[in-house]
């Protein structure tokens, strides 16, 4: 990954990340929002009656559009809470926002601490470095699991 981008500014990759991340988030919105219209005769219909996306579902409904930005900082939930947005008919001067911002989060995150890991695990940078990321990872990692915590509880509390 990183020879992609060696050579290229920071400015360039964090802009081609967060456009990616955008559009990726975008397009979800787009098959949650098909799926409802179409009801079961899309392809994409089966995925999106799986158990994490009706507690993505509850967040969203729960949250609203703040849940959209979080869900970038998450593993495992985002394309769930970005088809949910779109499944419950958010609009999209709500969502619009809040996928903007989310994929800026994440283009930031990705283009620093996420390329210094491949560089460390590479060996082009100090092992130390990979520590602190570690370190940060983890952060992330335990924020996301509470996030997750606080969606089965949502649910719960729902039943």
């Amino acid at each position: 990954m990183r020879d992609l981008v060696d050579g290229w500014p920071f400015w360039v990759v964090l802009v081609v990340f967060w456009l990616g991340a955008t559009a990726r988030g975008t397009a979800t919105y787009w098959v949650g929002r098909g799926v409802r219209a179409g009801g079961g005769r899309t392809r994409w219909a089966h995925h999106l009656e799986r158990p994490a996306v009706a507690r993505a579902e509850r967040f969203v409904r729960k949250v609203g559009p703040p849940a959209v930005t979080l869900g970038f900082l998450t593993i495992g939930l985002q394309s769930a809470i970005n088809a949910s947005s779109g499944m419950l008919r958010m609009p999209l001067r709500r969502f619009l926002p809040a996928v903007v911002l989310g994929a800026l989060l994440w283009a930031v995150l990705y283009t620093t601490v996420g390329l210094t890991v491949v560089d460390a695990a590479l060996g082009r940078v100090p092992w130390w470095w990979l520590l602190g990321v570690a370190a940060l990872v983890g952060a992330v990692v335990l924020a996301a699991r509470r996030l997750r915590r606080r969606v089965e509880a949502a649910g719960a509390d729902r039943s």
